[in-house]
């Protein structure tokens, strides 16, 4: 990634400078940069609950180029039509002059399901990244050819899944070398149901009047054929609604574990035995309920150290009337509800969020918070497009969440721009430095609406270190690898996961901010499997890549 050399000594402002000076924080460069995508769920009056949810995307390098791409997830035509063409997904190039090109139908990546979700990982060990797509309907599974283009190998690679899948991701759930695969199923919709709204007018269904359905966990052969052991896993057991999930270490053992955020039902820790199979201890560990006992809403997940004590924390959100819930990490105990606490209940309670990230825009060496908001029933319109379009009464702003160093968060949406802010049907939020200038940029995916590229244009910033974190033997993304870097006395960690959020994949690299420290006195990786290196005395506003656990000094 070409990341700039220099940030400016001293040059720590924060929010609130920016504020001062009249400068929007983040800017919508979607459009101006050629990323012309808008979602089209194929609305045609008999509220499917399925367009309302999906809207998916990812930033990843998919050439491998130095530079993140953009992949969008769009719906499908359920009644064909001479007259209007097949709606597809679309991969978009960023080229040297930071434009995007849409490259969809050299590439092969045209999926034509009824698109949700998109998880990124090398399945074949190749060191190119691949796709998995979940759908309405079968899901799909592409490979990378490494030449730019892709090929469909769904059902040569063993992956059946006719459930409705939601959010996925790969990680190494046995240590093997090679990534696994969890996909988060929702529901068992019956199209033919029949909603209405407090008017008796027609709307979305909730989830309240379907079944749940089990989970799917493959296992990778380690040349990209999967074997569905969801039964022999344990995962199998347990019937939720999944929407979020994302993976980590939870329980300090060393082997990683998965968290689903179900919709309306208790949310699941699935706990690694290293045997194969997994134990579901989300409620003995204190990440099932909320702190009044009850289950919620569970959208997307956010993983992140939200009060800087060393520990990962977990951020789900929810239905409006909810409020999104902080699972504060409390070492071996497991987590506790820490919401109120962090000051992010009042703020969420309007609004029903999805795609969600920790993620440090001005770079002071604490996590922010970004929320991307949008309704499944009708509600009170706050835009001011007349007559209003369909998903103008399901449109709400995203919310931006500023961490005060100590973990606890105040409101600080006005202060990020018209462009983040802006009412809309949000989705998806992946998070990652798309213009290369080494601070974190957003892509928000929008339900029946134009995606948004939200550049991070805040003025003053502090010093940052990027880490890319590699398995040795094959050389593709350690997912699931822990990062903690030490400056100025202060440390932070973060973790190789590029799923999480909702229906999303972002940047796989680690993207420290450092405040005003221009040394990284220390920097350590635990690699999946417990094995760690430590290097010490590394100059800041750098990319570093470590390749392990036979891992080479950082380059």
């Amino acid at each position: 990634m070409r990341l700039a050399t220099a940030i400016a000594s001293g040059a720590l402002a924060g929010l609130a400078a920016a504020a001062e000076e009249g400068v929007p924080w983040f800017v919508d460069v979607a459009a101006a940069s050629g990323l012309g995508f808008v979602h089209d769920p194929a609305v045609e009056g008999e509220y499917f609950v399925p367009e309302s949810i999906g809207a998916g995307g990812a930033l990843f390098d998919y050439d491998g180029d130095g530079d993140l791409d953009v992949y969008m997830v769009n719906g499908a035509r359920r009644r064909a039509s001479a007259a209007a063409a097949p709606l597809v997904n679309r991969l978009f190039r960023r080229d040297e002059d930071g434009r995007y090109h849409d490259v969809t139908a050299a590439s092969g990546l045209g999926d034509l399901g009824y698109g949700m979700g998109v998880a990124v990982g090398d399945v074949d060990g190749d060191g190119d990244p691949d796709v998995f797509v979940t759908n309405f309907g079968p899901d799909a599974l592409y490979r990378n050819n490494g030449d730019g283009t892709f090929t469909a190998v769904t059902r040569e690679a063993g992956i059946d899944n006719p459930a409705w899948g939601a959010s996925a991701a790969f990680f190494d759930a046995d240590l093997d070398g090679d990534l696994d695969l969890y996909v988060a199923n929702y529901l068992a919709y019956d199209p033919a149901a029949v909603c209405t709204d407090a008017a008796g007018r027609p709307d979305y269904c909730g989830p309240a009047g379907f079944a749940g359905v089990p989970d799917r966990l493959y296992r990778n052969d380690g040349r990209g054929r999967f074997t569905d052991v969801s039964a022999a896993a344990g995962i199998a057991r347990a019937a939720g609604k999944g929407l979020g999930v994302v993976n980590a270490d939870f329980d300090g053992d060393g082997l990683p574990d998965v968290y689903v955020a179900n919709d309306g039902e208790p949310n699941l820790l699935w706990i690694n035995r290293g045997d194969g199979t997994f134990e579901d201890r989300a409620l003995t560990l204190g990440a099932a309920l909320n702190a009044l006992g009850q289950a919620e809403a569970g959208m997307g997940v956010a993983l992140g150290d939200a009060d800087g004590d060393g520990a990962l924390d977990l951020f789900v959100s929810h239905l409006r009337g909810e409020s999104n819930t902080l699972y504060a990490s409390a070492g071996a105990l497991g987590f506790v509800d820490a919401t109120a606490a962090a000051g992010l209940a009042g703020p969420s309670l309007p609004y029903t969020g999805f795609g969600t990230a920790f993620f440090d825009p001005d770079l002071d060496g604490d996590l922010d918070l970004a929320v991307v908001n949008g309704r499944v029933t009708r509600g009170p319109l706050l835009t001011s497009r007349r007559p209003p379009a369909h998903w103008d009464p399901y449109a709400e702003p995203a919310l931006l969440l500023e961490n005060d160093g100590r973990g606890r968060f105040r409101d600080a949406g006005a202060r990020a721009g018209a462009a983040f802010t802006a009412p809309a049907n949000g989705r998806g939020l992946a998070v990652g430095d798309a213009d290369g200038d080494g601070d974190p940029d957003l892509l928000v995916t929008v339900g029946g609406g134009a995606a948004r590229l939200l550049r991070n244009d805040l003025p003053a910033r502090g010093h940052r270190l990027a880490v890319t974190v590699l398995d040795a033997a094959s050389g593709r993304d350690a997912v699931g690898a822990v990062v903690a870097v030490t400056a100025a006395g202060r440390r932070r960690v973060g973790a190789v996961t590029p799923g999480g959020s909702f229906l999303s994949s972002g940047d796989p690299r680690c993207l420290f901010g450092l405040g005003g420290a221009t040394v990284v006195d220390e920097l350590r990786v635990r690699w999946p499997g417990g094995e760690e290196r430590v290097w010490r005395t590394l100059p800041a506003d750098r990319e570093v890549v470590v390749a392990g656990p036979a891992a080479r000094p950082p380059s």
